[in-house]
């Protein structure tokens, strides 16, 4: 077989080996470095009472969701109706 030929075909391979284990992998399942670690430790202002401060030693003890967003973020607009109807069902403290 000429050689020239060889090295297409073996990235070919490599690529197909790739995308058929890709082709088996959950797509919701997004694995994070995170997940049972403890959050970062922050103390912050709250914003409707500048006085108070909130941070990780309030919510010990439980379970609650940290939210880092931006205003340009894309993304994050997107997410932003899910967060508010999350917020008002009082299913878990939110922090943002």
């Amino acid at each position: 077989m000429n050689r020239k030929l060889l090295i297409p075909l073996g990235v070919f391979a490599v690529l197909f080996a790739f995308l058929l284990v890709g082709l088996g992998l959950n797509p919701r399942e997004v694995p994070s470095p995170l997940i049972g670690k403890p959050a970062p430790a922050f103390v912050r202002n709250q914003l409707h009472a500048p006085d108070k401060t909130m941070g990780t030693a309030d919510m010990k003890g439980q379970v609650w969701l940290l939210n880092v967003w931006a205003s340009w973020c894309v993304a994050c607009r997107e997410e932003h109706p899910l967060l508010v109807e999350l917020a008002k069902a009082k299913l878990v403290p939110l922090v943002a």
